[in-house]
């Protein structure tokens, strides 16, 4: 049979759904932009849905803990009983902003976490109406949500496949592991009994030094994890976090890819480069770890997309507020 011959009989039995099933992950239900429009559509609706999420016992006051205050409808500010402190909803939150309707912030959380490889500032901007600067800060706040939380809450455990990359395109001197203009990552995959994906775990490192898998460790890993690497000898560092690890030397180029030892980690890192490269084009390696905090926080709750926004939203209610002049430094690494 012909190559073309061979094609067009593929094309028929998938018509028929006799070769592959669809994958359930891919085809979940999301949150649609009608049901959007119905929860969050109005500036009302936004201040409902957040008063909820901040207040889900009521009002308490920032200053005292006292439970009893009263709206200033006028100024919109809610004033304790008690130590008659007057605050904002926003106040103390990432959405700490004056200049910006609650319904700018929601339509950005529903674009960051519904774009399967992400969305840009610059289409961001387009999407929300505003300016280029006004959705680069909206976007890097709520990537900063994503990473302080999945920091603080995201740790594996089981069996893990690790391995190490980096961020950053061709540049000119050394090549490789260490090389100049990359932004050196740890990447970890934790998979279940039949061998798929449950959660992963992305973080920049100063290095692929034994001290920085030892940090990466402490931080992302339970005790007793078992952990899969290639031969890499910093990898050994696990062992100090009370992991268990096993090597797997896995040769390089295509051979390597292909290991099944290191399928889903693979997988995991092609994904995140084509997004990268696709999505976002070039990226300014100080602001590495959000991205991928961004990648991380998607892939760990794509089970759950419809409750993505509202489970974003209740945690950046409660996050400190981040001026631009702390987004625009160099992140710490972790």
């Amino acid at each position: 049979m012909s190559y073309a011959g061979h094609a067009i009989s593929i094309r028929s039995k998938c018509f028929r759904g006799d070769v592959m099933a669809r994958n359930s992950v891919q085809f979940q239900k999301g949150m649609s932009e009608p049901e959007f429009q119905r929860l969050y559509g109005s500036e009302e609706l936004c201040v409902a849905a957040l008063t909820a999420w901040r207040w889900p016992n009521g009002f308490v006051c920032v200053r005292c803990g006292h439970d009893q205050g009263y709206l200033m409808s006028k100024r919109k500010l809610y004033q304790c009983a008690n130590c008659r402190t007057q605050t904002s909803l926003t106040a103390e939150t990432i959405f700490h902003s004056p200049k910006l309707p609650l319904t700018t912030w929601f339509r950005a959380m529903y674009h960051l976490t519904q774009s399967k490889n992400g969305i840009s500032a610059l289409e961001l901007s387009r999407r929300l109406g505003v300016k280029y600067d006004t959705a680069w800060k909206l976007k890097h706040k709520l990537m900063q949500v994503m990473k302080e939380r999945d920091d603080e809450h995201c740790t594996l455990q089981g069996r893990v496949e690790m391995d190490d990359a980096y961020l950053g395109g061709s540049r000119p001197g050394k090549t490789g592991r260490g090389a100049d203009g990359k932004a050196p990552f740890i990447a970890a995959v934790q998979t279940d009994d039949e061998g798929r994906p449950v959660k992963m775990s992305l973080r920049v490192v100063e290095g692929f030094t034994w001290a920085e898998v030892v940090r990466f460790a402490q931080k992302s890993l339970t005790p007793n994890t078992i952990v899969h690497s290639d031969g890499l000898g910093c990898f050994t560092g696990v062992t100090v976090a009370g992991c268990e690890h096993e090597v797997t030397i896995s040769g390089s180029g295509r051979k390597a890819a292909q290991n099944p030892t290191f399928r889903w980690v693979n997988t995991v890192l092609a994904n995140v480069k084509n997004a990268m490269v696709g999505t976002y084009r070039p990226i300014a390696l100080k602001h590495a770890p959000r991205y991928l905090a961004e990648f991380q926080y998607r892939f760990n709750r794509r089970f759950a997309l419809e409750r993505m926004v509202s489970r974003l939203a209740y945690v950046a209610v409660r996050t400190p507020p981040m001026p631009y002049r702390l987004l625009k430094l160099a992140e710490s690494h972790g």
